[in-house]
């Protein structure tokens, strides 16, 4: 398409909305889920670190109690059970220090490495000597220091696991208010999405469906034969196109119909002219022969009467050959033909007629159509002397030619009365006539010649208040159908 229509541009924002929203949803809801997991992540760290803190509450008092073995024993039997309780200490340490968060639970596991490292200090460097030795006053002493170290530890130790279990409780209390944060967003977002989609729903239904069953609906008409069926152009999008190419077709039918029916009525006439034309055209030539005869040797009213009934004969000869020219197929020689110089001969042929008595003629404009000059100079002939009798006497007949998209066109107003427009609808039909005296046949024939020509008449109102016949030719460069 060249451009980006009003239906699809108003589907694609709708679309485009409802998925913006769904989109953003779904990213709350995620970006809500990293904070619950990120909670939970840090309370399940915290509960790791609780339990390394425990852990090594339970080491140093391991450590004491072999501290307090081998006072009790008084030998080294039990350092080697130290020493396995004091690695278990180190490494709870290191443990919980992977679990401090903060600057102060840093400092309180500094704190108990310090600890720790003086426990051992007094343990290796005083106690165990003064054992081996026998001091028990040195080793009381000692073992008073050493207790004093361990309660600092345990302390230590009690207010890590303080620490870590608010933070336990922090983040659980989080984790919570996030879930009832997301859940009360999930549900608004849930239900304005819904909102949001019953309306683009109505929209739809209202911009696409609508219309659709119009078009249904025109579509159903138009097949059960009513080609009057139009559909409103209420919108400047696809829909809109589609009622306009719809109804265009509808009238393209419809003009398919009339020329059906039309081609219908010729050959019908043209069945009627052909099985009477002969047998009439026999009896025609005798009586005008014998009419002929009788007026050179009559004279007064006998004259008058049989110049009546000559008249009237070659008008019966005229429907004839009207209707003959109906039915006749086109085996004419297309050549370029100057309609100017056709028109202009026209008009003086009508003139020395005497068809032209007290009638202004104007021709202007110049153009050539392709096609038989004979016929075209007919069909010129039958509008002009139409336009001459409808001014009638101080009238004035204007023939305008010009060339137009390829080809080329011939104009012919007049300033009589006109024609109704009810009557302008079965105006080309045959014996349809406007005239006292026309026989309705000469547009019919006219129309039957353009057409052949690849061309064809219409009929409207003249700026003058009169009719206005276009005449509607191929150019002489193209080839008529």
């Amino acid at each position: 398409m060249h451009r980006w229509s009003g239906t699809s541009r108003r589907l694609f924002l709708a679309f485009a909305a409802l998925i913006a929203l769904f989109a953003a949803a779904s990213w709350l809801a995620l970006s809500t889920l990293a904070d619950v997991r990120a909670s939970l992540a840090l309370s399940r760290r915290q509960a790791e670190g609780m339990r390394a803190a425990l852990e090594l509450s339970s080491a140093v008092r391991d450590q004491y109690a072999h501290q307090a073995h081998t006072i009790i024993i008084g030998d080294r039997s039990h350092l080697a059970f130290y020493d396995e309780a004091e690695r278990r200490v180190l490494d709870r340490t290191a443990e919980v220090r992977r679990h401090a968060r903060t600057e102060e639970e840093r400092s309180r596991v500094g704190e108990i490495e310090r600890a720790s490292a003086e426990l051992d200090d007094i343990f290796r460097r005083r106690i165990v000597p003064a054992v081996l030795a026998g001091r028990a006053a040195e080793v009381k002493a000692e073992h008073a220091r050493a207790q004093l170290v361990v309660s600092r530890i345990q302390d230590l130790v009690e207010d890590l696991v303080t620490r870590f279990e608010q933070d336990i409780a922090v983040a659980q209390g989080r984790a919570e208010a996030v879930g009832r944060r997301t859940f009360r967003l999930a549900v608004g977002a849930l239900a304005s999405a819904l909102a949001f989609a019953v309306a683009v729903g109505l929209y739809i239904g209202r911009s696409v469906a609508r219309p659709v069953a119009r078009l249904r609906s025109g579509a159903e008409r138009l097949a059960s034969g009513d080609l009057d069926a139009r559909i409103p152009v209420e919108r400047d999008d696809e829909f809109g196109a589609l009622a306009r190419q719809f109804n265009a077709m509808t009238d393209a039918l419809r003009a398919h119909q009339a020329r059906l029916i039309q081609s219908e009525k010729l050959a019908g006439v043209g069945r009627l002219a052909a099985g009477v034309a002969h047998e009439i055209n026999n009896p025609l030539g005798v009586i005008l022969g014998y009419t002929r005869l009788l007026r050179k040797k009559a004279e007064g009213p006998l004259a008058e009467d049989l110049a009546v009934i000559e008249e009237e004969t070659l008008r019966c000869q005229e429907i004839v050959e009207g209707l003959l020219d109906l039915t006749r197929a086109p085996r004419w020689e297309r050549q370029p033909v100057d309609l100017a110089r056709t028109c202009a001969e026209t008009v003086a042929r009508l003139r020395e007629a005497r068809l032209l008595e007290g009638v202004e003629v104007e021709v202007r404009g110049e153009g050539r159509g392709r096609g038989s000059p004979t016929k075209l100079r007919q069909v010129v002939l039958n509008l002009l002397k139409n336009a001459a009798e409808a001014a009638g006497p101080g009238g004035h007949v204007s023939v305008e030619i010009r060339e137009d998209g390829g080809g080329v066109v011939v104009v012919v107003d007049d300033d009589g009365p006109g024609i109704a427009p009810q009557a302008r609808e079965r105006l080309f039909e045959p014996f349809q006539s406007t005239k006292p005296k026309g026989t309705g046949l000469g547009l019919a024939v006219s129309r039957a010649i353009a057409r052949a020509h690849g061309g064809d008449i219409e009929a409207g109102a003249s700026p003058w208040g009169g009719a206005r016949f276009v005449l509607r030719l191929p150019g002489a460069s193209e080839v008529a159908a």
